[in-house]
Parts: structure tokens; sequence; C-alpha cells
């Protein structure tokens, strides 16, 4: 018997502002062909795709999913996949990257909001059925294409609407997603979610393991095997990400930085940050400040989306 195709997936990865973490991609570039990829991916913020004409599918792994003009998708964060249109026809797109806790924290909203998008894989609605939020997506898609004076707040509002409206069908209408039995991703789709939430405290690996229901021994294995780095690497990958942003927009010290993304001294944080960034806090701050173009090393971190 011959063994599983083994599912590929990719890490693509957004740089979203700390002040406003949303990216809008919209225009004619977005048109989706109908050669599928070769591998899943999957992204470290929340996926909204407004699908504007002809069709195809979405694929989870074995799952595949038919797509529509008309119908708008939501794909968590960590969620592998990937969009091709049907043979001979080429879909064209927006969509919206976002991360929902940035977005809305130490705001208002969130005291009453609950669980930010709780127990959301995937969704695939429809502007017939869901019309207030497909006027809500597509408000925000003209609102961060256009930059009128104003947008920023507008598109606060919007975002808190359709966070609303998400929130409802996850309560009331959203269908269980079918289990994914050959997607290896989504062994370790828990612990890449604890991490993206915990990353500022100290955990040890078996924490992450349990949660994946593997041996420590098997889930580092699995966990380079799919990300191509280390549990720990990754880690310390997500908190320097993490720092690059309060070093370029706070005039918080190194110190206090080190320790609000996790680090246990300033020391560990200036050697990770140096095996990540190929440059101290200190002198990547300096040339942050003056305007000079720095980038990240090439990591777990270089699968830059399609930017």
């Amino acid at each position: 018997m011959s063994k599983p195709k083994k599912v590929i997936t990719e890490y693509r990865h957004y740089d979203l502002p700390p002040d406003f973490p949303i990216l809008v991609l919209h225009g004619e570039r977005w048109y989706i062909s109908d050669v599928k990829a070769d591998r899943l991916h999957f992204h470290n913020c929340l996926e909204i795709g407004v699908c504007h004409n002809h069709e195809g599918h979405l694929d989870f792994g074995e799952q595949s999913v038919p797509y529509k003009a008309g119908d708008f998708t939501l794909i968590a964060r960590n969620y592998p996949h990937t969009t091709y249109s049907t043979h001979g026809g080429r879909s064209l797109w927006s969509y919206i990257f976002v991360d929902l806790d940035e977005f809305f924290k130490n705001h208002a909203f969130m005291s009453s909001a609950g669980p930010l998008v709780p127990s959301l894989s995937y969704y695939i609605g429809n502007k017939e059925t869901s019309p207030k939020l497909y006027h809500y997506l597509m408000s925000v898609i003209d609102e961060m294409t256009n930059k009128l004076s104003g947008y920023a707040a507008s598109v606060k509002g919007l975002m808190a609407a359709i966070l609303i409206e998400i929130t409802r069908l996850c309560e009331h209408a959203m269908p269980e997603p079918k289990v994914l039995n050959n997607s290896s991703m989504l062994t370790i789709h828990p612990a890449l979610n604890y991490i993206h939430d915990n990353y500022m405290h100290q955990f040890p690996i078996e924490v992450l393991a349990e949660m994946c229901h593997l041996s420590v021994t098997h889930f580092r294995r699995t966990f380079n095997t799919i990300m191509g780095t280390s549990p720990l690497d990754y880690i310390n990958s997500t908190r320097i990400d993490h720092a690059c942003l309060l070093l370029s927009s706070t005039d918080a010290s190194i110190l206090e930085i080190s320790e609000q993304v996790g680090f246990h001294s300033v020391s560990s944080f200036n050697r990770a940050f140096v095996k990540v960034m190929n440059t101290s806090p200190r002198e990547w701050r300096k040339k942050c400040s003056n305007g000079e173009s720095v980038t990240k090393k090439q990591s777990v971190l270089e699968y830059r989306g399609w930017l």
C-alpha cells in the first residue's frame, strides 16, 4: 500500500503596524489562477477574503470547499488552506488581514466583546445570506483603498461591527468544519495559537506537546518538519518580532521591552535579537529612528506573504 501524500505547508507572515494592525490587498493584481498550488499556506493573522467574480475551490487539507462570486471567507490564523479557480477561469479577490487582538487592545469595546472570533477555524458566507457583514467588509476595503480623512476611525468602527457579526455567526450559524485527517499542520495548530497568545510568558515545551497530544520528541520533530525551525527558535522569533514593533513605536527601555516580550534577562534578549536580526536592539532602534531600512534575518519569519 502506498503512503499517503505528505501535506506541505508554508508560513506567510505579515508585518502589521502595531498602532493599526490591518492590511488590505485589493485591485487587479489579485486574480486567483486555476493552477492548484502544490502546498497549503497559513498566516499569522485573521484572513478575510471577498470573491468578486467566477468560482473555484478552497482546500483545507483533504477537504475541498467550493466558492463563487459574492462569497466571503473567514480563515483563522495558523489554519492551512489554498485557493484556486475552476479550470480556465480566474477569480478576482480582495483580502483583509488583521490582528484583532492588537486592533482592539486597550479598547473599551473589548470589555463586552468576549473572546475574539470564538472557535472559528474557517467560514464561507455569501452577500445574499449575510448582507450586513458583506457590506461592512466592502466598506473596510473601500476605506482602506481610498484613505480619505478620518478613514482610520471609520475602519475601527467597521471592524467592531464585523467582529460582532462574526461572533454571532460563531454562536448561532457556523457549521463545524470536518476534521482534516491527513494534515499534520493541524497537529501543531493549538501550539501555534498558544504561542501567539502567550509568547510574553515563560512556559516549557512540554506544555505545547501536551496540548497537541504528542510526546515531546515527536512534537519537536513534527514542529521542525512543518515550520522549518525548532519550537524554541520559533518562540524567540515571535518575541523578537514583537520587540521590533516596540522598539520602533515606543520609548520603552531595552530592559522593559525584553521583559514585555518574555525574556527573563536582558542578556538573553540581546543574544536572541542578534541571532534573528544580525544586530543589537540598540543599533536596530537607532537605525529605525534615523529612517534607515531595516530587515529581518531569514528565519521562520522569512515568508512574507505575497508582498
